[in-house]
């Protein structure tokens, strides 16, 4: 269930960076609607609500070596 939330508030991002697009273009076109920018920093804003309570990954130890080299150059 967690997961599911968790899309829908991507889903949420997703919306509002479009409805943001609509925006830009309305500007572009010389018609500005503000509806458009209103619509989309509401919905973007609760995406990132929804999305902020996804945990952090785990490390992927990815870079482990760099790090190692790093704190063996620390020592000294």
């Amino acid at each position: 269930m967690e997961e599911f939330i968790l899309r829908i508030g991507t889903y949420f991002l997703v919306i509002g960076t479009g409805i943001f697009i609509l925006f830009i273009a309305s500007d572009f076109a010389q018609q500005t609607n503000f509806d458009y920018l209103f619509w989309a920093v509401l919905i973007v804003t609760i995406g990132i609500l929804i999305r902020r309570r996804k945990p952090p990954a785990p490390p992927s130890g990815r870079f482990s070596f760099l790090k190692k080299m790093r704190e063996g150059s620390k020592k000294k």
